[in-house]
């Protein structure tokens, strides 16, 4: 027999040590065996009760995490297998409304089986209650973050869990809308458990459970961070010898094939250094909530200066639908919750074999570049490497693109628009000058704003004025 921890011990691994005040429970009418008169029902509920020492499923308060408040839902499998009743969604309706009054993150501890069939559909009307609850709290800009405990299964799994702006689950949990004994005989179990759920781009993070109190304090730190209004700094590169040389000196490239050359540079910077030396502390997120994931895109949240910034940077490849996906619903978080963003632009273009087709390629390209359009929080990109096309466009802020020296945009790579010019393929040097892809052929013509360089000695090429953020700044410093 599996023994799970009570929601009071889950709230004790999560929350700072006697910070818990549990809220008052909503009022309870009672009526016997419940709505449709379940012959047990109220034995059940009696055993159940002085098994746990809990009147509910559910067990509502505030604490501090991290020394950050907030308010915590914990469930208690113990009671009736964590089901949602009537009285269940009461308690959950009552711990979201207090979240919004005070202004407070919501962060759940999830552990159930889904809706308590003694209720019938009154059970199960609840997830309405919690679907509105959860709609009105992302409304008034707070954030709600999951943690998926042994098991999460059903209608907890998709409201509480999977509706969540982080999703975290424990290692080894089971997790998945279907519990054991209702899934198909021959599934394969590897499917429901969080391991398997993070792989298919549901779950932002397996957590082992004695790190599960110090990664929550760094998520409520980040979301609990003062908001800048202004756009953040594009980072500056992080190593002028990472370049090399070219002709005329001073790391900018002499020609559009030099250009070309330089961004394909295995040895520059790539995006993680970037966002290492760029935060203080950062969180990713992982998954594009519609089974994929795409280790070709960063994703996720971090403090620079104290503040905190969202970011989705491309690493280098060719990016996935998933990788588009995931980075759109990032900025849509990081507006939702009044976070500027940072994108990092670097990809040969979008991943175009059959695969990336049957994901929705398109639609997912199209996916980012709706949620940059439309988003009101400022947003800065920073061309870190290879611009490869619309799908690296995508990703670029309208107004507000810099670049590296050590990168280029194109509207198609120059061995390609060799090809479609029915040009021989040693004319792509010629061609790469033609489309202008160099730095400061992408100042000269409005395309970016400036040059970030990656000495520290001040702005380069046309275009980049002393004052731009983090363009006089030595690498790494503030901006």
């Amino acid at each position: 027999m599996t023994i799970r921890p009570s929601a009071r011990a889950a709230i004790a691994s999560a929350t700072d040590p006697g910070s818990f005040t549990e809220l008052p429970s909503p009022p309870e009418v009672s009526v016997p065996d419940g709505p449709l008169g379940w012959a047990g029902y109220d034995d059940s509920r009696a055993r159940a009760a002085l098994r746990t020492g809990e009147a509910e499923s559910v067990v509502t308060g505030t604490a501090l995490v991290g020394g950050h408040p907030a308010t915590v839902i914990a469930f208690e499998f113990g009671y009736l297998g964590g089901s949602l009743g009537r009285r269940t969604g009461d308690r959950l309706e009552a711990a979201y409304a207090h979240a919004r009054a005070h202004r407070l993150p919501l962060v759940s501890l999830i552990a159930t089986g889904g809706s308590r069939m003694q209720e019938g559909m009154l059970a199960l009307t609840q997830l309405q209650r919690v679907a509105r609850q959860s709609a009105l709290t992302r409304a008034a800009g707070l954030p709600q973050v999951a943690v998926l405990r042994d098991p999460t299964t059903g209608g907890g799994w998709a409201t509480l869990g999977a509706g969540a702006d982080v999703v975290l689950a424990l290692a080894g949990a089971q997790v998945g809308f279907a519990g054991s004994r209702v899934r198909p005989a021959d599934a394969d179990p590897a499917a429901y458990t969080a391991e398997g759920q993070y792989a298919a781009g549901h779950v932002d993070a397996v957590v082992p459970g004695a790190e599960l109190a110090a990664t929550l304090a760094a998520w409520l730190r980040l979301l609990a961070a003062p908001r800048s209004p202004e756009p953040p700094a594009p980072p500056a590169a992080l190593a002028w010898g990472h370049l090399p040389a070219v002709a005329g000196g001073g790391g900018l490239p002499a020609t559009g094939w030099d250009a070309v050359r330089q961004a394909r540079d295995p040895g520059r910077p790539r995006a993680e250094r970037y966002l290492d030396a760029y935060f203080e502390l950062r969180m990713p997120l992982s998954g594009d909530r519609a089974g994929g994931t795409d280790p070709g895109m960063a994703c996720g949240f971090g403090l620079r200066q104290g503040r905190a910034v969202a970011y989705a940077a491309q690493c280098g490849t060719a990016t996935r639908p998933a990788g588009y996906r995931t980075a759109a619903r990032v900025i849509r978080l990081a507006d939702r919750l009044g976070i500027p963003v940072l994108t990092l632009v670097d990809t040969p273009g979008a991943a175009n074999d059959a695969a990336a087709e049957h994901a929705g390629a398109g639609a997912a390209i199209a996916d980012v570049f709706a949620a940059l359009a439309s988003v009101s929080v400022p947003v800065t990109t920073l061309l870190i490497g290879e611009g490869g096309s619309g799908g690296a466009l995508a990703l670029a802020a309208p107004g507000n693109t810099w670049v590296t020296p050590d990168s280029y945009f194109s509207v198609i790579a120059p061995e390609l628009a060799a090809a479609i010019l029915k040009r021989p393929p040693e004319s792509a040097p010629a061609t790469a000058d033609q489309l202008r892809v160099r730095p400061q052929d992408l100042v000269a013509l409005g395309v970016a704003r400036g040059i970030v360089p990656a000495d520290p000695t001040g702005p380069v090429g046309p275009g980049a004025p002393s004052s731009a953020p983090g363009a006089s700044r030595p690498p790494g410093t503030a901006g």
